[in-house]
Order: structure tokens, then C-alpha cells, then sequence
């Protein structure tokens, strides 16, 4: 997946994003994208300077300190404008464009997705979200028969252990969860699903969730899925996280069936996700609800019905937006803002951070947890003391093993002063 935007490219989409967006989103409307100055992300990570000009392009409420960006991630003012733009068109031209011209349009948003992600638009499903497109996968998958066994974790995603618990009704195969290690490391990740691969040779497909929602975790995703592949195992990729934090090659990860979102840290309008199926393992997705199509034709994997065709449409205008800053820049960045409080917190003895400090394992997203209290209302009344003492808006998990925690999750609008806030209000509270 490339990207990396190179330099002469990059300077293109800099001069051009904005002015091409204002065209078709009233020009005048968003700050001036800055140019990205010409020195390593490493480097640029911590130019104050250059990051509050792309805070600027930002509309973020003053009421409170928000490091709860895990949900979804807001919509630059370019982009914001775009989306109004497309609204307003297809609520114009209404079902004339949506039966017309739209069936065009939506084309060329898989083609320009395809090239963003390096693969084929024919092995590409937009959805409403990861979510729905790991159930597709998740549901659709039609190698088991009973007496097979599938495989989650702790840190998956909730609604995704849901679905693979429904297999058990849905296929009749055994549903096998482990709980991965605290504290993690690449090792000791990678020797938990060794351990389960080797424990249950009747496994036949697994999820695995490449950035997870809870902790913050990077799995190592290409060597656990080099070990599946040794063993007969298809692995179903949770990428809802990975896409636009980090910077990766899907091609390069070796798994076939992998669900991506793109309102998370892309930053397209909430309703966009994308399912991948490798496309000789097309068939290996059951058509949704016997949806007419080609036994390779992806599309017959869904039916959505009426969609939100201007967030669809606005895809390629987050893509530009994302790719005029650059993802060698962003993750620097948000691991740069992650660093900043994670640093300072590690010192606090009551404090338990929930993910390693090296680069391969963390990016943005690090969860803590106060080492005594574990339980979810324990861990509710810590988020909600940071709100209202502390002016910071956290969100608390629940899912791992070891007990619930507080996920702090900054984004590009989000500055170094925010990520100072933290660590004295976690002394805080563990004092109180």
C-alpha cells in the first residue's frame, strides 16, 4: 500500500488539494493547507508550528480537552466542505443522479481507492463501516464445517467477538478465545497465537486485529499470519485502526480478507468502510442473502440499500487531504503526542500503561489503567473525574483480560499542551 507520498507528489497534492477541493466546496471556506516543510517526519513531529496550522483545519469544540479519538476522526474543514458540496448535489439532482450519473461517480471512488491501496477495485466492497465489513467476512466465510474451530482474542473488537461467537449457531465449529499477554511484546504476542495454532489443529480461520481498539496495541500481524498460513489457517484482518495511523503494505501483511474503515483515521464522512477479498478468494465469501452476481463479483458479498451517497463521494477528498500531510508525518506525529504523556505517566507508580514504547507496537492509541482499580464502574468514574476535574474526555474499555482501562487517544487538531494536561491529572486522581 503506498503511502508513503512522495516528495513531487507530495508538493502536488499540497498546492492542489485545497484549490482543487474549493472548487467544488466554495472556495474561501477552509484555512490555506499549509506546505509540508521539506525535513523528516521524525523532525517534523515536533514543528508546533506546521501542526497548528493543520489544527486550523479543524473545527473542534473549546469545552473540554478531547483525547477520545478512537470513534471516528473528524472531517478537515476541506473535506467538511467537500461532503456539503456532494450533499448538496445529490440532494439537487436527486434520484436522476443516484439511478444516472452516480453509478459512474462511485467508480471512480473504487479506483481511486484501488490505487491508494494498491490492489484491484474488483477486490473492493465499500460498507458502512469495519464493522459491517468484518461481519460480511466474519459471516460470509464458508470453509467451515462442523467440528472446525476458529480463534479470537481479548483485545479483538467487541462486535467482531460477537460475530465470531455466532459461528458456533451459524457454522456448528468450536469458537476458541485466548487472552494476550500483559505487558506485551512483539514475542510474547506472537507466541500466544503460536501456542493456539499448535494447541488446536482443527483451526481453520482466525481474526486478528492489526491496531486494536482497546490498548493500542500494533500486532505483528505479517508474522502471525506467516504462521496461520503454515498451519491451514485463514486470518480475517481487523484494520479499522491501521489505515491512516500507520503506515504499512497490505500486500505485504499475507492475509486475503481484511475490514477497513475509513472514518476513523482517514477521516472520510462517518458511514465509509471498505471490505478487501483477495480475488481468488472471492468465492470463499458467501453472497449476501443469495444476492445475484458472479460467484467472483464482490459486490454480490452486500446489499446496503439506500446509502449515503455524498459520504461515499467524499472519499477521494479525505484521501487527498490524508495524502497532501502525508502518513510518514501523521504517525510521527501522533506517536510524537502519544510519547508526550505516556512518558511522564510511567513514572507515576499507580499508573499501568498498557502498551510497549517501541515504534513497531504503538502509534497514536495507549491505554492506562490505576493498577488497583480494574472493574468497568472503577474505571468509569476515573473517566468521568478527568472530564469534570480535568477538562480531558477519555473513554474506558472494557475487554481485556486483565481488566477494563482508559483509552487516550489524540489526533492531528490535538497539541503538545493537550498532551501535557494528562500525566498531573493522573496524579492527580491517584492521590484523590
Amino acid at each position: 500500500m503506498p503511502l508513503k507520498t512522495s516528495p513531487s507528489r507530495r508538493t502536488f497534492l499540497t498546492l492542489t488539494a485545497g484549490a482543487g477541493l474549493a472548487s467544488v466546496a466554495h472556495a474561501g471556506e477552509a484555512p490555506t493547507l499549509p506546505a509540508r516543510p521539506d525535513v523528516a517526519a521524525q523532525d517534523l513531529a515536533t514543528n508546533e508550528n506546521y501542526w497548528a496550522k493543520i489544527s486550523a483545519q479543524y473545527s473542534v469544540t473549546p469545552a473540554i480537552h478531547n483525547i477520545e479519538n478512537g470513534y471516528w476522526g473528524i472531517m478537515a474543514a476541506p473535506v467538511m466542505n467537500a461532503y456539503r458540496a456532494h450533499t448538496d448535489k445529490v440532494n439537487r439532482e436527486n434520484t436522476f443522479y443516484a439511478r444516472g450519473a452516480f453509478n459512474q461517480d462511485i467508480e471512480k471512488v473504487y479506483a481511486r481507492l484501488a490505487r491508494f491501496l494498491d490492489v484491484a477495485p474488483d477486490e473492493l466492497l465499500l460498507t458502512r463501516g469495519a464493522s459491517e465489513a468484518l461481519q460480511i467476512l466474519i459471516g460470509g466465510y464458508n470453509k467451515l464445517k462442523p467440528g472446525d474451530a476458529v480463534l479470537y482474542a481479548d483485545l479483538d473488537y467487541s462486535a467482531m467477538k460477537s460475530a465470531m461467537q455466532w459461528l458456533a449457531d451459524r457454522r456448528g465449529v468450536k469458537v476458541i478465545k485466548i487472552d494476550l499477554p500483559e505487558p506485551a511484546n512483539r514475542d510474547n504476542i506472537i507466541d500466544a497465537y503460536a501456542r493456539a495454532f499448535e494447541a488446536h489443529p482443527n483451526l481453520k480461520m482466525a481474526l486478528v486485529t492489526h491496531v486494536n481498539n482497546l490498548t493500542g496495541l500494533i500486532h505483528p500481524v505479517r508474522e502471525i499470519a506467516a504462521l496461520a498460513k503454515s498451519h491451514g489457517i485463514d486470518i480475517i484482518l481487523d484494520s479499522a485502526h491501521a489505515i491512516g495511523q500507520i503506515d504499512f503494505d497490505l500486500s505485504a501483511l499475507g492475509v486475503d480478507f481484511v475490514g477497513i474503515n475509513l472514518h476513523k483515521w482517514i477521516g472520510a464522512p462517518i458511514g465509509c468502510g471498505l471490505a478487501y477479498i483477495k480475488k481468488p478468494r472471492i468465492p470463499d465469501i458467501d453472497r449476501f442473502m443469495n444476492e445475484p452476481g458472479a460467484a467472483d463479483n464482490i459486490r454480490a458479498r452486500a446489499h446496503t440499500g439506500t446509502l449515503n451517497f455524498a459520504a461515499h463521494l467524499t472519499i477521494p477528498d479525505a484521501l487527498d487531504f490524508h495524502e497532501a500531510i502525508g502518513i510518514d508525518a501523521k504517525e510521527a506525529r501522533l506517536r510524537y503526542l502519544r510519547n508526550l504523556w505516556v512518558g511522564e505517566a510511567r513514572a507515576n507508580r499507580d499508573v499501568q500503561i498498557l502498551t510497549p514504547d517501541d515504534p513497531a507496537m504503538v502509534a497514536a492509541m495507549t491505554s492506562f489503567r490505576y493498577r488497583n482499580r480494574r472493574t468497568t464502574e472503577e474505571n468509569n468514574a476515573i473517566a468521568h473525574e478527568l472530564a469534570k476535574k480535568h477538562g480531558l474526555f477519555t473513554v474506558r474499555r472494557t475487554g481485556p483480560a486483565a481488566g477494563d482501562c482508559i483509552r487516550v487517544t489524540p489526533a492531528l487538531y490535538n497539541s503538545a499542551q493537550d498532551m501535557a494536561r494528562i500525566a498531573p491529572a493522573l496524579k492527580a486522581l491517584a492521590l484523590a
